[in-house]
């Protein structure tokens, strides 16, 4: 089993999308890349921390690679915006790959820059190292499940077929 922190926008789609993906094993919301131990919810939305929204994905990479990780990421924000994504706004929304494992930094960097190739604009997805990642209140856990009808810029209808769990497939 393999661990990537992905940001992108409000956690609660980029949560909602992942767990619905076949090699997905666990993912858990929380906050990243920032400056101070702890945070909550308030602390980061009013900018005090620097931290990130972020999904901490757990996944078998016998199943699922890296790199099929960072497409499905791609096709679900836009790697041009800075500190925006759909209608939410602030450094909290920022994009990010946030890795463990060193060698996954190159194989991030590499899809990124042949990536970049497709976009006139440069892409602007973080690449760091993890820091610390605090675990967002429960309330936020499996946010979309316990609210379906809770907003979301994420297409939870963009994972192609073949790449759904079973459970998620129609019927």
């Amino acid at each position: 089993m393999k661990q990537i922190v992905l940001a992108g926008g409000c956690f609660w789609g980029v949560e909602a999308y992942f767990k619905r993906i076949k090699g997905i094993i666990k993912t858990k919301v929380g906050y990243t890349d920032g400056l101070t131990a702890d945070p909550t919810y308030k602390e980061v939305c009013i900018g005090k921390t620097h931290h990130v929204e972020a999904c901490e994905i757990f996944y078998d990479e016998t199943i699922i690679s890296l790199e099929r990780i960072l497409e499905h990421l791609f096709c679900i924000i836009d790697p041009t915006s800075l500190n925006k994504q759909g209608g939410d706004i602030g450094t909290q929304y920022r994009t990010g790959v946030y890795y463990e494992d060193e060698a996954d930094a190159e194989v991030i960097r590499l899809f990124i820059n042949q990536e970049q190739l497709k976009y006139e604009d440069e892409i602007v997805v973080e690449v760091k190292k993890q820091t610390a990642f605090y675990d967002a209140e429960e309330y936020h856990q499996d946010y979309l499940t316990k609210n379906p009808t809770g907003y979301c810029h994420v297409n939870l209808y963009r994972i192609p077929e073949e790449d759904l769990k079973e459970e998620y497939r129609s019927k």
